[in-house]
């Protein structure tokens, strides 16, 4: 890579954090004068510690608060699609050797090396989230890559979310390789079927993150009477289902995601033990609990309340409210799974205002077990963020 342009980070900042794996520069961390600050969003820069030694190679972006994002600790490296190829069947191999079909997460971000990019894989279908500048720009690139390691015969950017605004990207959908699918891709997995709509729902169109907690609440629901709110496609409820769940109760907003739940049950032959319920979860949980409803396992894993820091105080005030009114709809010594996706809670208040809310509903909780995102999702140890999903299991006695 010739002519590559520097990025040098400010005397006072922290280069040992880059060194022992940090992958992400911030602007008030980098030296941002005219010429940095005209540097192409997308693309790289040799990252240079303040003494100027040479340090990673780097993708960059002046619109971002994280202005630069770790590429390689080698800082000639070249980024092309045989770069892309090395990183992606890295990933493929681990994903290959924990899962006997090809459904799961192929990358997660920067755990996996790649920054800001996310491929979630259904069978001979991927779809990515290019949620940072580069990986925006080397869309084509990637889809080759994906193509020639994984074999799918379907690519498909979703470039819509909350991270790309603060990327500064538009949002923008794509089929990249392949056609549209013209009816949702069934997933397997924990021995219920799913609907994924890749092209319409939430995110990629199915949540796999979930995966190891909608196993363990499989353990609880033997001839039980669920209720699984914030449902969206169904995740516990039919995973509860498949386990011999008497019937199951999913509670979403949107009638697009209950259609796709219901769909699952049907494929499961198991449609006349769901029950669908669209409303807003709070409201639907009120309501049940005037009613003097009770289930034996409820599960609540509503979207993320506290997705950055200035939302957390606020946040975590909606994790107590649904602790507190889900608590009542808990037969006495059943099971209340409690989950949280947002990235600025931490797991210590996370389980603080959880038990609290409990508390505030009337119940005495004992925890019983924690869980998190499933192997397809890696945690970068250097970078909290990459942990973000957990989910709380108590067993509800008073």
């Amino acid at each position: 890579m010739t002519d590559i342009p520097v990025i040098r980070l400010r005397p006072k900042s922290k280069p040992q954090a880059i060194r022992h794996g940090f992958p992400w520069v911030f602007a008030d961390e980098a030296v941002l004068d005219r010429r940095t600050r005209n540097l192409l969003a997308g693309g790289f820069a040799l990252l240079e510690d303040p003494e100027r030694r040479p340090m990673a190679l780097v993708t960059v972006n002046p619109n971002s608060k994280i202005v630069a994002r770790v590429m390689d600790a080698d800082p000639q490296a070249v980024i092309d699609t045989e770069w892309l190829k090395v990183r992606l069947a890295r990933a493929l191999a681990m994903r290959q050797r924990l899962y006997g079909a090809p459904f799961y997460r192929l990358i997660h971000a920067e755990a996996d090396g790649l920054p800001g990019l996310v491929i979630d894989r259904f069978g001979e279908t991927a779809v990515m989230q290019p949620n940072a500048a580069w990986a925006d720009v080397m869309a084509e690139q990637i889809a080759d890559a994906l193509v020639q390691v994984t074999g799918v015969s379907r690519v498909i950017l979703n470039g819509q979310g909350r991270a790309r605004g603060l990327e500064g990207l538009d949002e923008r959908m794509e089929v990249l390789r392949g056609s549209a699918p013209d009816q949702p891709v069934p997933v397997q997995m924990n021995g219920a079927t799913y609907l994924a709509d890749v092209m319409g729902g939430q995110k990629t169109g199915l949540f796999f993150d979930q995966r190891p907690n909608h196993a363990f609440t499989q353990q609880l629901v033997k001839d039980a009477r669920v209720l699984d709110v914030f449902s969206h496609v169904g995740g516990f409820g039919l995973a509860a289902l498949a386990a011999g769940a008497k019937a199951a109760t999913c509670v979403d907003g949107s009638a697009p995601a209950l259609e796709l739940a219901k769909g699952g049950a049907q494929a499961m032959g198991m449609a006349d033990r769901l029950d669908l319920v669209q409303s807003d979860a709070f409201k639907a949980m009120e309501r049940m609990a005037e009613e003097g409803q009770q289930f034996d396992v409820v599960i609540c894993d509503p979207p993320a309340f506290a997705p950055s820091k200035p939302a957390l105080e606020a946040g975590l005030r909606a994790y107590e409210r649904v602790a507190k009114l889900a608590a009542p709809l808990v037969a006495p010594g059943g099971y209340l799974v409690l989950c949280s996706c947002s990235h600025a809670a931490d797991l210590t208040q996370f389980r603080n205002v959880s038990a609290r809310g409990i508390g505030r509903g009337g119940r005495r909780p004992v925890l019983i077990h924690t869980g998190q995102a499933g192997p397809d999702h890696p945690t970068l140890p250097q970078l909290a963020e990459t942990g973000y999903l957990k989910a709380l299991f108590f067993r509800l006695d008073g």
